[in-house]
């Protein structure tokens, strides 16, 4: 199964992703703003990488361009769960490099799917 780094600000949101992924037998990464996902997506070269688009310091888009031009984690599948519903948040996310633009709230087989659709 994959190992995925999860970046999400709320507590709540963070161990729900995590126990829908622990749930179904991938091991998972915890981050709770940018600049610490960076340094775990760098550091454990995760399978895959699951963010919000509303976190500290810098927005979950701007993390996936900062993901996609580093060397090291440009080509690690990126999945956004974000509140941000409207049409315009999904092509931006995919601009910025997202392969898959989630939103909340959403079902664990979603999630499942979307990451078995990226990392299998």
């Amino acid at each position: 199964m994959a190992t995925v780094l999860v970046v999400e600000d709320a507590p709540s949101q963070l161990e729900l992703i995590n126990s829908f992924l622990r749930d179904s037998g991938h091991m998972v990464i915890k981050a709770y703003d940018a600049k610490d996902g960076m340094s775990k997506a760098i550091n454990h070269q995760p399978d895959a990488i699951i963010t919000d688009v509303v976190i500290p310091e810098i927005s979950g888009f701007e993390f996936c361009r900062q993901l996609k031009k580093n060397p090291v984690t440009q080509k690690v599948p990126i999945i956004i769960c974000s509140s941000k519903n409207q049409p315009i948040d999904r092509i931006w996310g995919m601009r910025q490099g997202a392969n898959v633009y989630l939103t909340k709230p959403f079902t664990k087989q979603q999630l499942i799917s979307a990451l078995k659709s990226l990392v299998e």
